[in-house]
C-alpha cells in the first residue's frame, strides 16, 4: 500500500488518531460509549476473519438508536461450521464491503468512544488484526469488558469466573433478541452495561471511566 512505502498514514486514519490528542472525558455524563460486536469465521483472530460488525452508541445512559452501524464484509475465506451460529452465508441478499472499506466506516463511526463488548479481547483482537492487515497501527480506544464490569460487582471467590453473555442476560432478565448477529448482541450487550453501570453507581458515589474500563494489562489479546 502507498502510505506504508511512504511511512506515512491514509486520511481516514489520521482523522481518527487526532480524536484522541485531547484527554478522555471521565465524566459518564459526557462519554460517548459504542457497544459493538463482531461475527467471524472462528475464534484465530490470526487466521479466521469477520464477517459482520455492529454497532450501537449509548449517550447520556441512554441508548442512542440513530447512532448504530451495521456492516457485511465480503468472506474470502469461508467455514461451514461457524454458519449455523451467525447464519451468514457467503452469498446472500445483503450487500458486502471489503475489509478496508468496513475498518474505515468502523473507525470513521466510533472516534474516540469509549468501545464496550463482552469477552472484548477477542473483538479487538479481531480488528486489530485487520489494521495489521492494513499496515495500520492498533486501535487506541478506551476498553469495556462487560464480563469484567460485571465481575467488580461481586465481593464473592467467583470474581475470577467467566461469565457468558447468555447467562448475564439470564440474570438481568434481558431478552436474547437476534442472539449471535453483530448488531443483535451488541445491541443486548448495551443493556446489560447500562444495567451493571446503575448498579456500579449504586456501589460508589462518583464513578468515573476510569473505574469501569479495562486495564490495560488484563486486555490479553490486544
Amino acid at each position: 500500500m502507498g502510505w506504508f512505502k511512504k511511512h506515512t498514514y491514509p486520511d481516514f486514519w489520521n482523522t481518527y488518531a487526532d480524536c484522541f490528542k485531547r484527554n478522555q472525558e471521565q465524566n459518564l455524563d459526557n462519554t460517548r460509549f459504542v457497544v459493538f460486536d463482531t461475527e467471524t469465521t472462528g475464534l484465530n483472530p490470526k487466521t479466521d476473519r469477520i464477517l459482520s460488525i455492529g454497532t450501537i452508541a449509548i449517550n447520556n445512559y441512554a441508548i442512542t438508536v440513530s447512532d448504530q452501524l451495521e456492516i457485511y464484509l465480503e468472506q474470502d475465506i469461508f467455514n461451514t461450521e461457524t454458519v449455523k451460529i451467525h447464519g451468514l452465508l457467503k452469498t446472500g441478499t445483503s450487500e458486502k464491503v471489503t475489509e478496508e472499506t468496513a475498518i474505515t466506516q468502523f473507525l470513521n463511526h466510533i472516534n474516540n468512544a469509549v468501545l464496550v463488548a463482552h469477552h472484548v479481547a477477542f473483538d479487538i483482537a479481531m480488528i486489530n488484526a485487520c489494521l495489521k492487515r492494513m499496515a495500520l497501527p492498533k486501535l487506541k480506544n478506551n476498553i469495556i469488558d462487560t464480563g469484567f464490569l460485571y465481575r467488580k460487582t461481586l465481593t464473592s471467590v467467583n470474581q475470577n469466573s467467566h461469565y457468558s453473555l447468555d447467562e448475564l442476560c439470564e440474570k438481568f432478565n434481558i431478552p436474547l433478541h437476534d442472539r449471535h448477529t453483530a448488531s443483535g448482541d451488541a445491541y443486548i450487550t448495551a443493556i446489560l452495561f447500562l444495567k451493571l453501570v446503575s448498579f456500579l453507581k449504586q456501589q460508589k458515589s462518583g464513578l468515573q471511566l476510569s473505574d469501569i474500563t479495562l486495564p490495560k494489562n488484563r486486555i490479553g489479546l490486544l
